[in-house]
Order: C-alpha cells, then sequence, then structure tokens
C-alpha cells in the first residue's frame, strides 16, 4: 500500500465530471477518480474548512462513530474492476476492529473528517494507469499536463 494524499479536485473537460487528484507525496504517482458531485462537494468543503450549521452526511458517519466509540484508523482504495474503484474503511473500537466496504468518494470524504491516513495498492495504482484512456501518450503526464493547463477560474467551487 502506497500512502496518498488529497492534491485537490477539478472537473474533467469532456464530461463535467468532477475528479479526485489523489497523490504520493514520495513521487509524481498521481490517482485520478472520477466522483460525484455531491461527494466532490463534500470533500471540498472539509478541505476548504467550510462548517454547516448542521451536520452533512459524512459529518453524520463521522459523529456516528465516534458516539459508538470507533475511530477510523485508515482507508484504502483497494481495486479497481471495470473502471470502478473499490475501497475500504478500516474501524477501530476498544474490543474490535472491522473493515467496511466504501465507495472511495465517500471513504475519502470520511479520512479527511477524521484525519485517517489514505492509502491506495500498488496494484490499483498500476491498473489506473494501463485503464486510463491514454491516446499513445502517457496517462500521467496526460492528467499532469490536463492540470497545469486549465485555468484556475474552471475549477469553480472546487478551487484549492
Amino acid at each position: 500500500m502506497i500512502r496518498m494524499i488529497v492534491h485537490g479536485l477539478t472537473i474533467d473537460p469532456a464530461s463535467n465530471s468532477p475528479i479526485l487528484i489523489l497523490k504520493d507525496p514520495d513521487s509524481d504517482r498521481t490517482l485520478p477518480i472520477w466522483i460525484g458531485l455531491l461527494e466532490a462537494t463534500a470533500i471540498a468543503s472539509e478541505l476548504e474548512n467550510v462548517t454547516f450549521s448542521r451536520p452533512m452526511t459524512h459529518d453524520l458517519m463521522r459523529n456516528l462513530l465516534e458516539s459508538a466509540r470507533y475511530s477510523v484508523t485508515r482507508v484504502e482504495v483497494t481495486d479497481l474492476r471495470d473502471n470502478t474503484f473499490y475501497a475500504l474503511v478500516h474501524l477501530s473500537s476498544a474490543s474490535d476492529e472491522l473493515a467496511v466496504d466504501s465507495r472511495p468518494s465517500d471513504a475519502i470524504a470520511l479520512a479527511l473528517r477524521t484525519e485517517a491516513p489514505i492509502f491506495v495498492s500498488e496494484e490499483v495504482l498500476d491498473r489506473s494507469s494501463s485503464e486510463s484512456p491514454s491516446d499513445g501518450e502517457d496517462a500521467e503526464k496526460k492528467y499532469k499536463d490536463l492540470l497545469e493547463s486549465m485555468d484556475p477560474n474552471e475549477f469553480g467551487k472546487y478551487k484549492m
């Protein structure tokens, strides 16, 4: 497993879908994950320290876990099948440890709220670069070039 950080959010100009960018802080390896608008908003609001008067869904999840005396110990992006990513949220209490299936976007939104580390399996990173449409280009370079070429105003509410 490779420890990753949330590098940012952007918009896919072709589909207008949000893209979550995870990055290995010790290298140039990145993992783009296309996510839903609601999950992107949940991630962006946490990254930007936006608070709401009432708990949003991922805040509620954190509050429920804390009330049950569970902590999120880590989040893992474990698999990529048919262009769909899979993740686990690892929980622990004084007497129990659990791994709960999750969409990566929800797992990461929860990890940000609980300051839990995010990991991606080496196999997922390898498969991601081979499954990404690259049109003959190196996929990682393509996404890096896309991010660098975008006008910051194109980030809209996902601006970091």
